[in-house]
């Protein structure tokens, strides 16, 4: 049972491991934000947009506010909210408004709408105007939001209409017709035609989006292949033979122009050399992709998965593209269908970018939105053995990852030296970036998950599991990033659960900044800090946490959580927590085995004390400067 907060207290203090014996030292709260000073600003990705919170501005409706414990499942909008508030918008002439701090000519808004009554989702506008004209309607849609059930499992939830609902916002996207100056005051309003049962308002982004791109001179359109944008008919044919003829060296490189171009069946290899398999999972190697523009060239599709037929594995969808090696893409989105992990008959969104990757594969600049995994790095071996050929460099960056129902970034399959830099993430369904090092590999001794770099990237509001993960593995780092607004599980965690091969070496997590991070899941009895070390089965050993701040957590600061294994050895140096509403700044489980060094580390206003070791721990907490 879950002790009492005076309880927790009187544990940590009867152990003396208050702020001087723990190498702590005093210190202010951070402000409301918790980003301070230089440090917290060379932080996240230097995205093209400006973001802008509903509550921020002036508004006219009502406030919603997340209570303290932050409850995730229940048809809770405060918690699925940046910031943990929006604005509901539920009479005619309710508003949001605030003034531009930078040009634009697009909008973006995150919001919620109803379903429709027997599911499936529903459009409707609100009014956009700009120093008080009227500019046009933005549509907003549920039909990618709405999943119902009271399970945690994430292959349980509905599309169906029923009891309690979670992942409740969506987005919506336009490009303006004018460029609006610096200075102008947008609003956002139910007006009389505005007939949605309410609207729900959480952040909305402004950008200037530049005019798409020049074709180069040594690619070759889509168009001469057959493609037509923008005529709602299904242009994968001739995307497919473009890809093809590259790949053979008959084209230097695929240009896909500005317009919108419809795609139902996964660019792959079309190959029939491999008739075992059921599926072909042939990817593509030796192709160059490029667009006009992420705003400009997109792909999309409106097929669900499951109908698609063809020579699609169903997991994997029918959109976007297998890549096996030697691939750069760029400069484009990728628009799916799904609107589920796995419910209703298995209806799985899935996967923009997947395959085997190999080596000198780059995807900058793409924006993947309603995928259920927007790129899974990795094959299992026993897949088509004689092409193994794990992601080794791969470079992910300027990616844009939006709304999905499993994984933003999975690096799995022995993927190694690969980063994710510069990039940023919203309402993933599981771990935004993760590296999972499994044993479906070629050598266990020697497929393991190393040297990856997750750094500068934003990770914002995962409704399900961790904001950056590392699942074994050795040499991994997380750096530079910034994380808010987790549901349920950490901002970053590292866990042998999920069976994987071991953690050895170094793992480090540097200069991040976690903000609201941490939450209840598993039918609410497991509380998650905002960094968690879970120890399942096997040791996690090497882990070094430094140059952090910690601010807002919804339980612990950081947390070792009981487990079969240990974490020994860990230092805790120059990081920051402030603000842990419902737990302690630093915690250890009565079954956590390991120690913890700190050095330079500052305790403020957390609920349960500052350090606990909860009874029955065999983990010890000391003052490790003297090592530093």
């Amino acid at each position: 049972m879950r002790s009492t907060r005076r309880g927790r207290r009187l544990i940590a203090t009867a152990l003396g491991l208050g702020l001087a014996t723990a190498g702590l030292v005093p210190a202010t709260a951070n402000g409301a934000t918790g980003t301070t000073g230089a440090r917290a600003a060379e932080r996240g990705a230097d995205v093209p947009y400006t973001e802008y919170e509903a509550e921020d501005g002036t508004y006219k409706g009502t406030l919603l506010e997340a209570e303290p414990t932050r409850p995730f499942g229940h048809t809770n909008f405060a918690t699925e909210s940046s910031g943990r508030t929006s604005v509901r918008l539920g009479s005619t002439g309710d508003h949001i408004e605030f003034t531009s701090k930078n040009a634009t000519n697009s909008i973006v808004v995150r919001n919620s709408i109803p379903d429709a009554p027997g599911g499936g989702g529903q459009e409707k506008t609100l009014s956009l105007y700009a120093d008080g004209k009227f500019v046009q309607k933005v549509t907003l849609s549920s039909k990618h939001s709405w999943l119902y059930g009271s399970t945690d499992d994430p292959e349980g939830l509905t599309n169906r209409p029923g009891g309690d609902a979670r992942r409740l916002f969506d987005e919506s996207h336009a490009l303006l017709k004018d460029s609006y100056p610096q200075g102008t005051k947008f609003r956002l309003q139910r007006d009389a035609d505005d007939d949605a049962a309410f609207y729900v308002v959480d952040l909305v982004d402004l950008e200037q989006v530049a005019p798409p791109a020049a074709k180069p001179a040594e690619c070759t359109s889509i168009t001469e292949y057959g493609a037509k944008p923008d005529d709602g008919e299904d242009d994968t044919k001739a995307i497919q033979a473009a890809v093809t003829a590259d790949q053979k060296g008959e084209i230097e490189c695929v240009w896909i122009p500005a317009g919108r171009w419809r795609q139902e069946q996964k660019i792959l290899t079309v190959d029939p050399k491999y008739p075992g398999s059921p599926y072909n999972q042939v990817g593509i190697r030796d192709v160059t992709i490029r667009g006009a523009g992420m705003w400009h060239s997109q792909l999309y599709t409106l097929t669900p998965p499951q109908d698609a037929g063809g020579i699609n594995h169903p997991h994997e969808g029918n959109f976007g593209f297998d890549i096996d090696d030697n691939t750069q893409i760029s400069d484009v989105a990728i628009f799916g269908s799904g609107t589920i992990r796995g419910g209703d008959g298995g209806q799985e969104g899935g996967v923009g970018l997947n395959g085997r990757f190999g080596k000198n594969t780059k995807i900058k600049n793409v924006w993947i939105e309603h995928a259920n995994v927007a790129a899974w790095v990795g094959r299992d071996y026993s897949n088509i053995p004689d092409l193994w050929n794990p992601g080794d460099g791969l470079e992910f960056s300027g990616m844009r990852i939006r709304n999905t129902y499993a994984d933003g970034v999975n690096f799995s399959n022995g993927t190694r030296n690969s980063t994710v830099s510069n990039s940023s993430f919203r309402n993933t369904g599981d771990d935004s970036l993760a590296v999972w090092a499994n044993k479906y590999v070629k050598d266990p001794a020697t497929d393991v998950g190393h040297d990856n770099t997750f750094t500068g990237n934003t990770v914002q509001l995962p409704w399900r599991a961790n904001g950056i993960a590392v699942y074994g593995g050795h040499g991994n780092k997380i750096e530079k990033n910034l994380i808010s607004d987790t549901m349920n599980y950490p901002g970053i965690m590292l866990a042998t659960d999920h069976d994987p091969l071991p953690f050895s070496g170094q793992t480090l997590i540097a200069d991040n900044g976690l903000y609201r991070t941490g939450g209840a899941f598993w039918g609410e009895q497991q509380e998650f800090g905002a960094i968690t070390l879970f120890a399942q089965g096997q040791n996690i050993p090497g882990v070094t946490i430094r140059d952090t701040d910690i601010h807002d957590s919804t339980y612990d600061g950081i947390q070792f959580k009981s487990g079969g294994g240990a974490t020994p050895d860990v230092k805790i140096d120059n990081v920051k927590i402030s603000r842990s509403n419902n737990g302690a700044g630093i915690r250890a489980h009565g079954g956590a085995r390991g120690n913890a060094a700190l050095c330079d580390v500052t305790i403020t206003d957390s609920a349960d004390g500052d350090v606990l070791v909860e009874p029955g721990s065999q983990f010890a907490v000391k003052e490790g400067c003297a090592t530093k």
